[in-house]
């Protein structure tokens, strides 16, 4: 008798520890957040922003992990190979997903990104040196007009949001610029204090990271930023742009409806906290809010003007 209830004992012990295992790996599960480029860029900050107000709202840890190459173009097209099961996101960015796979084969469409939340961009900006003889947009306009192809302007990469921003400005206002790729904003806003180009298609987080080494000219957006209400829009001087660099994250695409619907609310949760957005303002970032169920209209809208803007520039056939 005295060994059947020392048997006994011993198997609801095993039982509960079994338990408080299970609940414990449970309460102590991590996601893992993949950023498809390198640390330090503005996909990184971000995701690092997000981190602690995740912890804070639901108590799991955010994991950022890195896998670059080809521009982000590496970790979309493995994105549908990892587990669906809402333990791994992705950073996706915009015009990224929508222009690399109409230059080339690049392992994914557009289409099978799995995007359910678009939570901020970086707005397009002019920017110069403090020292620029440009003061306003309508210098540089000017300077352009009579020098063509003089004012050189430095940015991130080819069909970046900066180039497309360029070919875009350059045909609205009837000028023509020398647009000079770097890799990433980083290197474009050291050549810019460096003296190597005469302005930078940056943005308003160049603004806020430099400070008063650098004056905006215009910002792309539709209401001027709170960081910086004395830089006008381009839509107040006469010129329909708003758009930057989009970031938002994205699941496999075997994730399940709920999956999709469960992390939409989670970083929807997250972007409408007050502290987080003063957080993300502050960083020169602007929010944006469009969840999953936005997602396809918000989608089609970006893609039919990327393309446009890229067939027009010779960047894609």
């Amino acid at each position: 008798m005295i060994i059947k209830k020392i048997v006994q004992h011993t198997a609801m012990l095993t039982l509960a520890a079994a338990v408080s295992i299970s609940a414990s790996s449970v309460h102590a599960d991590s996601v893992n957040y993949i950023i498809p480029f390198g640390p330090g860029g503005e996909s990184d900050v971000s995701a690092r922003m997000q981190q602690s107000f995740y912890k804070e709202k639901f108590g799991d840890d955010l994991v950022i992990s890195y896998k670059p190459g080809g521009g982000g173009a590496a970790g979309w097209a493995s994105l549908n190979g990892l587990n669906g099961d809402g333990q791994t996101i992705m950073g996706v960015n915009l015009p990224h997903i929508v222009i690399k796979p109409a230059q080339k084969d690049v392992g994914f469409t557009t289409k099978d990104i799995n995007t359910f939340y678009m939570f901020h961009y970086t707005p397009d900006a002019i920017v110069v040196k403090a020292d620029s003889p440009f003061q306003t947009l309508q210098d540089l306009i000017d300077d352009a007009k009579a020098n063509p192809g003089a004012v050189v302007m430095s940015g991130s990469g080819k069909a970046s949001a900066n180039n497309l921003a360029q070919i875009k400005f350059d045909k609205m206002a009837g000028i023509k610029t020398t647009y000079v790729s770097f890799k990433g904003t980083g290197a474009s806003t050291v050549a810019l204090l460096g003296d190597q180009v005469t302005a930078q298609w940056g943005y308003t987080t160049v603004g806020a990271k430099q400070g008063k080494a650098v004056r905006m000219l215009a910002v792309a957006m539709e209401k001027r930023h709170p960081l910086f209400p004395e830089v006008p829009t381009f839509k107040e001087l006469g010129y329909d742009m708003v758009g930057g660099a989009y970031r938002g994250i994205a699941l496999p695409s075997s994730a399940s409806a709920a999956t999709v619907t469960e992390w939409s609310n989670r970083i929807g949760e997250i972007n409408a906290d007050p502290e987080f957005r003063k957080t993300m303002l502050n960083g020169g970032f602007a929010l944006l809010d469009i969840g999953a169920s936005q997602m396809d209209a918000f989608m089609k809208a970006r893609t039919a003007e990327y393309l446009l803007d890229a067939r027009a520039a010779g960047l894609i056939k």
